[in-house]
């Protein structure tokens, strides 16, 4: 085997240590999620946990569940998980559905499940009612499926208004979503309000709990009070979760139920007249990993239910610290009502710029998420956080203080970036930019595209970024001057 420096694809085989240990490097800086500095992406706890994942996904990383006459195992464990799902979710016997390869795929499922039950019923121009903050996965579904958003917009506590909701249903709405919780703020929307409005004008309404699927029952089990959201509401047709967030799975595993077989059906593809025979699949992939399902049945039968139980005490442990300590705070604030165990705060002191208080904490080995409409920081809660959470807050409230003795922060960094880019109009514009750039990631070879780039002369991509930003960012005020001057 050769030794020498390789190509992408070299000429000659290397040797599989060789290569492994080239592996490890890759992820030298990648976030550092095993020390609790990442609030989303990964689900982490220790590294004996990893390895029994990793054993379990190895015993069946060959195994495809694309036929299920075939591999009659991974059927059994897509039956088991499935079962166990409608349990949680306090489902009849009659509750359906299919093991996936993510929170997207059994999003994009439902949008086109509903569409075709509404084809069915002769809808020619299908719709749906989003609230503002579904996940974007919704909207490329919308987008993949040809079916129109119609966004229900926020009331003043950020929660999906449901008195709007009837006028926007009409003839073409296949379906409803509702989020348990929603993304950007942690909150339950008004699924059993939700469901009154779906159930008399008979239309499916589905809960995406792609985030809370595997911990809002055990937080209720745990007697913590929340807003009733799945099967036991008379609306509910359909719930997606994924077992790879907060069932501790590995990646590549997430589940679709629906309440009968009749929605189900629709998800399905059948096609009778291929020369290879009759080819049937219930979801979109074809090839299925078998390691991802037997990875996600492991993760279950480790746990169970009293696992699970003291994950999310855990979890909700550092929720809790952490909602208590920005709200101590006077600077912050914590946005709408978070149930957890996500949450989103913002900046109430006007000399305190978010995107600012967020470059201060990357600085600190925080790896921090933004938010838009309102500006904010984001953080996706387990357990393992519960142990760096006095840390976390200490370094925020340093943050703080930072920012507001230097005001000038504001307007270098990503918090110019961010703040550029989420307040500038012509959204259109904005995004066949980022689209340009971000398509660049995709040449052979690749390029970096880094949207925390300062805003200096660079060479290369990231200053074909900080260009763009400059160019929207001058552009911006001087449309604003122009309007002020015709006053």
């Amino acid at each position: 085997m050769s030794t020498a420096p390789h190509s992408a694809l070299p000429a000659q085989g290397r040797a599989t240590a060789e290569v492994l240990a080239e592996l490890k490097g890759f992820g030298a800086d990648d976030p550092h999620y095993k020390e609790g500095r990442l609030w989303s992406l990964v689900y982490y706890l220790d590294e004996e946990y990893s390895q029994f994942l990793g054993d379990a996904y190895q015993e069946f990383s060959s195994a495809n569940g694309l036929n299920p006459t075939a591999f009659k195992s991974l059927k059994r464990f897509e039956n088991e998980i499935i079962a166990g799902v409608a349990e949680m979710f306090h489902g009849t016997p009659e509750v359906c559905g299919v093991v996936t390869s993510g929170g997207t795929e059994s999003c994009l499922l439902a949008v086109k499940t509903y569409r075709d039950l509404a084809r069915s019923r002769g809808v020619t121009q299908p719709e749906m009612v989003l609230p503002v903050t579904a996940h974007v996965a919704w909207f490329k579904a919308s987008e993949y499926f040809g079916v129109k958003v119609r966004l229900l917009p926020l009331d003043k506590n950020l929660r999906a208004d449901v008195k709007k909701l009837p006028r926007l249903c009409n003839r073409n709405t296949v379906m409803i979503l509702g989020s348990a919780p929603e993304y950007p703020h942690g909150t339950i929307d008004p699924i059993e309000e939700f469901s009154a409005i779906a159930l008399k004008r008979k239309i499916p309404l589905h809960v995406d709990a792609c985030v809370g699927g595997f911990i809002l029952p055990f937080m209720e089990m745990n007697r913590r009070k929340l807003p009733l959201w799945d099967y036991r509401v008379p609306g509910v047709t359909s719930i997606s979760a994924d077992i790879h967030k907060y069932g501790f799975a590995s990646k590549g595993a997430s589940t679709i139920t629906y309440r009968n077989l009749d929605y189900l059906k629709h998800q399905m593809f059948v096609y009778q007249d291929w020369p290879g025979g009759v080819f049937v699949s219930p979801a979109l992939l074809g090839t299925r990993p078998g390691g991802a399902y037997a990875a996600a049945w492991a993760a279950m039968q480790h746990f169970g239910k009293s696992g699970y139980r003291d994950l999310a005490k855990r979890t909700m442990q550092a929720f809790d610290k952490m909602r208590k300590g920005i709200e101590k705070m006077p600077a912050l604030y914590v946005m709408g009502e978070p149930t957890g165990p996500l949450l989103g705060y913002g900046s109430r002191d006007p000399d305190v710029n978010i995107f600012a208080v967020g470059d201060q904490m990357d600085a600190k080995g925080w790896k921090i998420n933004r938010l838009q409409n309102p500006d904010g920081l984001h953080a996706m809660i387990t357990a393992s956080h519960l142990e760096v959470m006095d840390d976390y807050l200490r370094d925020l409230k340093e943050a703080v203080a930072t920012v507001k003795a230097n005001p000038a922060l504001a307007q270098s960094g990503s918090a110019a970036t961010y703040g550029m880019m989420s307040h500038i109009p012509l959204r259109g514009m904005v995004k066949q930019k980022v689209l340009d750039m971000f398509a660049q990631m995709y040449r052979a070879g690749g390029q970096d595209m880094d949207l925390h780039a300062a805003h200096a002369p660079e060479p290369g991509l990231k200053g074909q970024m900080n260009a763009l930003v400059d160019r929207l960012a001058q552009w911006y005020v001087t449309r604003q001057q122009q309007r002020q001057s015709q006053r």
